[in-house]
């Protein structure tokens, strides 16, 4: 039993994050039954609820403990980005293809720069002009789509260009996320410690995501008739935390390990099932991250900075049309579908607004950006669907206005490039085999760098340890060792280029490299846990035979 001490002490802190959440969905509530009422995105009456609860609107009562809002939304970005990582898979990633990758990383690259730009010429720091073009680098997935419904053009073709191309924005906002990290902490341009952190992040994503397909998939079939609503949630959300941890732990956000954790699910018989029990959680976490965002809008701060508010707003409009529009033109597509697709993504939205999170947890960015930010967001918020209903007019205007000459220069290229169907035998054999290296050589990599950091250290300086060390650890890669030296990919289009005896050469240099990676790997083995004498007598001996 409590004593009454003890009970009022309880009663007293257990009642701001009642009644600050209480206050949160209440207004949210009101906020997005109205903005429902008039065709409005939600997340708009999220940011609207987050203004009138937070601490800049004084005719309303206000949030009291923030910090607890702040734990909630972090908890809001991790179900939000697990939420998207399941509705994201390699399978649509390969069904994207070229042309939308092509506009992606078109619209990408453009914006990342003009937005540095931009921010340099209004004399802001470098590093809120870096956070600014990533943020502007990235279009919203809920509002585009909440558009092309109220439009009613989900049928036509430049559809799928635009949802392609914003699953690759999705993968390029993370491995910003990354990258902005390791600039924030290092506060300096290195050309190596960026590489170095891309390295690291393309091993461990294809590291997890290889364990976690062979793993997940397994974990639940075998508890399937254990797997009823209840405990499929559960299992799932702890699947989810457990991959935060673990990206916690190898240096990288939380956020990176909830959108692997739902992308592996996501390949999974159970992904449409966990998909449809998250819902209900994403959109309560969801919620409270939009109204927290909301309770940083300051008045006085888009009074002051009603330029920049005003600039940056029109460079997003102007600057992602064309740079979208020209990505698409240069990946094939005929200048309708590039004008509609361009004037489609013409907008920042929930990823703009985690990034620009990033940069206030890690204070590396001003406190104006995150209000401008908001504000930009919601103007464009609100010019989407103009913009994606004016499309066509504009595209009539175009062609009146480009030169005959010109148009028909763009008419052929986009029809040769749409011609091109199928790949060559070559690149289907060259594809299959570089799947084959990077895959097998993570795997490798990832059980001796495994053992040596956690294994070896334990294991005292004991010979006959390491030895034994060593055995197992042989034992456990020696398949992959296999697959990566000897094991044949794509046979068909192999037998295809031996009837061309011009491809005759790189297939056996390809077919080489393999072996020798895998006797490479194998001594890297033996000198990681015995010695470089044992490792450099082993390949000599395996060369021999």
């Amino acid at each position: 039993m409590l004593d009454n001490n003890t009970a009022a002490e309880t009663s007293h802190h257990l009642y701001p994050l009642i009644g600050d959440l209480g206050l949160i969905l209440m207004t949210a509530g009101v906020a997005v039954l109205l903005f429902k009422q008039i065709r409005q995105p939600l997340v708009l009456g999220y940011l609207v609820a987050g203004f009138l609860a937070g601490p800049h609107f004084h005719f309303f009562p206000s949030v009291k403990d923030t910090h607890n809002v702040e734990v909630w939304a972090e908890i809001g970005v991790i179900i939000l980005l697990f939420s998207l990582g399941l509705e994201f898979s390699f399978k649509k990633l390969m069904k994207v293809g070229g042309s939308a990758s092509i506009t992606a990383i078109c619209q990408i690259t453009c914006m990342i720069g003009l937005g540095y730009l931009t921010g340099q010429l209004m004399g802001w720091s470098q590093m809120d002009s870096i956070f600014l073009g990533a943020i502007l680098s990235i279009s919203s997935t809920t509002i585009i789509i909440r558009a092309f419904e109220e439009v009613g053009v989900k049928s036509q073709k430049f559809v799928g260009i635009v949802f392609g191309a914003l699953i690759i924005e999705d993968i390029v906002a993370i491995l910003l996320m990354v990258l902005l990290s390791t600039i924030a902490v290092s506060q300096q341009f290195s050309g190596m410690d960026l590489l170095t952190s891309t390295l690291k992040l393309v091993f461990f994503l294809i590291l997890w995501f290889v364990s976690g397909i062979f793993f997940i998939p397994t974990l639940l079939r075998l508890a399937k008739k254990l797997l009823n609503e209840e405990t499929t949630l559960i299992v799932s959300l702890a699947l989810c935390l457990m991959m935060v941890i673990l990206a916690t732990k190898a240096g990288f956000s939380p956020a990176l390990g909830a959108f692997i954790m739902g992308s592996i699910i996501a390949e999974t018989t159970k992904a449409e099932k966990i998909e449809h029990l998250i819902k209900p959680v994403k959109d309560l976490f969801g919620a409270v991250f939009f109204v927290s965002v909301g309770m940083l809008i300051n008045p006085d701060t888009l009074v002051e900075y009603w330029l920049p508010v005003l600039i940056i707003t029109l460079v997003t409009i102007f600057g992602k049309t064309a740079s979208t529009t020209l990505g698409a033109l240069i990946s094939g597509q005929p200048l309708k579908q590039s004008v509609q697709a361009g004037m489609s993504l013409a907008q920042i939205g929930e990823f703009s607004f985690i990034i620009a999170t990033l940069g206030m947890t890690l204070n590396v960015t001003s406190k104006f950006l995150y209000p401008i930010v908001v504000a930009v967001s919601a103007i464009t918020t609100f010019t989407t669907p103009f913009l994606i209903r004016s499309s066509l007019s504009f595209y009539g205007v175009l062609e009146k206005v480009i030169p005959q000459g010109v148009l028909k220069k763009i008419e052929d290229y986009s029809y040769s490039t749409q011609t091109i169907k199928s790949e060559s035998s070559w690149k289907i054999f060259l594809k299959a085999n570089v799947i084959q290296i990077i895959i097998h050589s993570v795997i490798i990599l990832g059980v001796i760098l495994l053992a040596s950091n956690y294994i070896i250290p334990d294991s005292g300086d004991s010979r006959w340890d390491h030895l034994l060390v060593t055995g197992v650890m042989f034992v456990i890669i020696l398949p992959f060792l296999w697959a990566l030296a000897l094991r044949r990919v794509a046979g068909k289009a192999m037998e295809d280029i031996k009837r061309n005896r011009k491809y005759k050469g790189p297939v056996t240099f390809i077919l080489f490299i393999r072996v020798c990676l895998a006797l490479f790997y194998l001594g890297l083995l033996l000198n990681s846990f015995l010695s470089p004498l044992v490792a450099i007598t082993a390949l000599a001996l395996m060369i021999g035979l």
